[in-house]
């Protein structure tokens, strides 16, 4: 009885892990070549309070690794392992290390939004246009001013966001250095932990019943560079 206990405990957690995804291999690289290598990395688990240090770069996020040299107004790609599963917004997030990102933690208000993807909404019914995606893109922004910087990606899966700590987040973190670009002031400068609260709308949110018919991501505004 204990061993078939333990298998159907086993054969839980297997399916929980795929249900789950990561954001790897930045532009054909390969997974943590330039991506910060957090804790969780097996288990594919999302941070769940958006109050702890964490929600940055993901669960004991390391901070060192590669440095991926990109030009402004070019496009990354991360793959995604093994695809977005869950309903919810997509979001992208930069910040300007004051010199080299290898080693730089990313903390204080030093984050700008770059992008979004949300909900689009057609005949009483909610969509999310990131869902079964296995890979996602950003283009960083033309005027952008040279220099290293963290690039953070972040899926909400809202699923169970209907009770606080119900979101899920999904996040990597990559390094870059950016070449060329312009003279840029990104615009509204947040921090993680910080930008987000446990009861935003955006994060507190039932998607089910009533169906909502707007829906706002959490972060403020993208930054138009």
């Amino acid at each position: 009885m204990k061993l078939f206990s333990a298998l159907v405990f086993a054969v839980a957690a297997a399916q929980q892990a795929l249900a789950h995804y990561r954001f790897l291999g930045i532009n054909g690289s390969g997974d943590y070549d330039y991506i910060r290598l957090y804790q969780n990395q097996y288990s594919n688990g999302p941070i769940t309070n958006v109050q702890s240090t964490d929600i940055r770069c993901n669960l004991g996020a390391a901070t060192t690794t590669g440095t991926l040299t990109v030009a402004a107004g070019s496009t990354v790609t991360f793959k995604v392992y093994t695809s977005i599963s869950h309903p919810g917004p997509l979001l992208w997030y930069m910040a300007k290390a004051p010199s080299t990102v290898n080693g730089w933690d990313g903390s204080g208000n030093v984050w700008f939004k770059i992008g979004q993807t949300g909900a689009t909404f057609s005949g009483g019914a909610m969509n999310w246009p990131s869902s079964g995606l296995t890979s996602v893109s950003i283009k960083i922004p033309s005027s952008l001013r040279a220099g290293e910087y963290l690039l953070r990606v972040e899926h909400i899966a809202l699923h169970s966001a209907s009770s606080v700590g119900g979101s899920q987040h999904y996040i990597s973190c990559a390094q870059l250095k950016v070449t060329g670009g312009g003279s840029g002031n990104p615009s509204p400068l947040l921090a993680f932990p910080g930008a987000y609260s446990p009861q935003d709308p955006g994060i507190l949110i039932n998607i089910y019943y009533p169906v909502p018919t707007s829906y706002t991501p959490p972060g403020g505004n993208v930054w138009q560079g």
